[in-house]
């Protein structure tokens, strides 16, 4: 059976831009022969549409565009992912894949394992399927399933959920599996899909089709990398990432279960970390600012790494064109910070104006004299270093205004994790870039630009990160050194390991519950922050959902 993996960019509730692309892709299989065209999960409709799934409009439109589908899928089979109204009391939608057959609709198929962790929420919005449907296509027969359905065992081999729907049909007589993803990029997850997608051929003896979407929307980043294996578990072909594309290829038949599998790792799905990261961010960032209506960003320029790498995947992401860095130096900024900023925007050919801050900072210290005067502060003081990052937030977010160009903030994770940012100054902006990339991370995907030339200043990657907001400072006074601080805090956010185990790793105690006691304190800077680009196994935003009211940790 000859089978098309159509990766495609959807945007969500774009139903005509989103049909289009099916269309196309059917058009593009049928001339090469294909029998069968595979989207997306939700490709239809966008994934994820969260809340816009209690409009009935929306549900409407879908099934006004099964008539478009039914056109598109003249002379083969279609399989396109859609969202439709729930015709059962309960939630108010059905995630479902559309069989169309030559312009005729011959299945709808609903997804089973309906995922509510991490990012996910989908029982909120969705009445799960109950059944085992088993297809004839081509000769062959197929069983299809949605995302999450192929995902009944975690990365410990532990059921998460008491049914396995690819077990239920292969016992219907299914001799493949055709798997319709949204599963969205984090570091090392294309691997631990394959791994997946193996066990459960190897398991059945059944190759198995994988085809994912690709494109950024909001936060989550979908990398693509469509691929499909034999029974043996041997991978057949596979897509590119974090592009569109179409994977053609000929599906292979059952074989006996639990044969030796060749274990040989493709290119594309090793665990490149920087590369693979780079790449999301960038992704990400370009559908960010296209499928929000902007066309140009703005940023502040320090000099240091965080706004250089920031710069430097607006530029790969938009152009030069599209981009405006701006210096805005200080009273503690050394004439260092503003070179290398310079440096840097010539390096990439953006526009660096330098709008200083000493006269909106001496303002700001006018205005409020009278008060102050009665709590004298030091040039140290937080309040003066909030002033000015407040000073260049004001700055920022005029020329915001004033362009219609998008901010982007330029903080990393580390810095977000811990609170050592400003509330209305440096978190100022539409789009946190890094905000998910801890700052050891930074380093080594800002190395990646200077591979061939230097894009990013050598004194920018070798001098001690400061924010420069006082005399001398360097953010090692007040942080423990990043490698340090990324270690614990990969272990407390990401792993979730208590403090005890992580002292046991080998770390200082009162480092540890230093750290600690600032992740659980700034919560409440987090959920006014810009959205974060996610590209690891947990980040902030709606995949990590605390309190911000309640008892702090000692």
């Amino acid at each position: 059976m000859r089978v098309c993996l159509s990766q495609i960019n959807t945007t969500i509730v774009d139903f005509a831009g989103n049909l289009a692309r099916i269309t196309a892709a059917c058009d593009r299989a049928r001339a090469l022969g294909d029998a069968v065209v595979v989207t997306p999960e939700l490709a239809v409709t966008g994934y994820p549409p969260f809340d816009l799934l209690e409009r009935p409009d929306v549900l409407r439109a879908g099934i006004d565009a099964i008539q478009t589908l039914a056109q598109a899928s003249h002379g083969l089979t279609l399989i396109a992912g859609i969202a439709l109204p729930n015709d059962q009391p309960g939630r108010p939608a059905v995630n479902a894949a559309l069989v169309l057959q030559d312009g005729q609709l011959v299945a709808t198929i609903r997804k089973r394992l309906l995922p509510t962790y991490d990012v996910f929420d989908e029982d909120r919005y969705f009445q799960p399927g109950t059944t085992a449907q088993v297809l004839d296509i081509a000769g062959r027969r197929v069983g299809v399933t949605i995302c999450e359905d192929i995902w009944h065992f975690d990365d410990c081999g532990q059921p998460r959920y008491p049914v396995d729907p690819v077990a239920e049909l292969v016992a219907a007589g299914a001799d493949c599996i055709l798997n319709l993803s949204a599963s969205p990029f984090d570091i090392g997850k294309p691997l631990r899909r394959l791994e997946l997608v193996r066990c459960i051929a190897l398991a059945h003896g059944v190759p198995v089709a994988y085809c994912n979407l690709v494109g950024g929307n909001d936060s989550l980043v979908f990398d693509g990398r469509s691929f499909a294996v034999d029974g043996h578990g041997r991978v057949l072909a596979a897509a590119d990432a974090f592009r569109e594309a179409d994977l053609h290829l000929e599906l292979p038949g059952k074989v006996p279960p639990n044969r030796p599998s060749d274990a040989t790792v493709p290119p594309g799905f090793e665990v490149a970390t920087p590369l693979d990261a780079r790449q999301a961010l960038v992704l990400g960032l370009r559908d960010y600012v296209n499928k929000c209506g902007f066309r140009d960003v703005v940023l502040g320029l320090s000099g240091g790494i965080d706004s250089a790498l920031t710069a430097a995947l607006a530029v790969e992401a938009l152009g030069a064109a599209h981009v405006t860095g701006v210096a805005m130096p200080g009273p503690y900024s050394s004439a260092g910070s503003v070179t290398d900023a310079l440096t840097l925007a010539r390096n990439l050919g953006i526009r660096c104006p330098i709008i200083g801050i000493a006269q909106p900072y001496q303002a700001f210290h006018e205005a409020l004299r009278n008060e102050f005067s009665a709590n004298p502060t030091s040039s140290g003081d937080i309040t003066d270093q909030n002033l000015q990052a407040r000073a260049r937030g004001t700055v920022l977010m005029a020329l915001s205004n004033k362009t219609g160009a998008l901010l982007l903030t330029t903080g990393n994770k580390s810095e977000l994790a811990v609170g050592y940012c400003t509330l209305y100054g440096d978190m100022n902006g539409g789009l946190a870039v890094i905000g998910d990339v801890p700052k050891t991370l930074v380093y080594e995907i800002a190395m990646t630009y200077n591979a061939e030339r230097e894009v990013i200043p050598d004194d920018t990657l070798t001098k001690p990160p400061s924010a420069e907001l006082a005399p001398d400072q360097k953010d090692e006074d007040s942080l423990p050194p990043y490698p340090v601080l990324d270690a614990i805090l990969q272990r407390h956010i990401v792993e979730r390991w208590p403090v005890e185990a992580i002292v046991a790793d080998g770390h200082a105690r009162a480092t540890v519950e230093r750290v600690v006691r600032l992740v659980e304190r700034n919560e409440y800077k987090r959920r006014q922050a810009a959205p974060v680009l996610r590209v690891t196994r947990k980040a902030f935003g709606g995949g990590r959902r605390v309190p911000m009211a309640r008892k702090l940790p000692e």
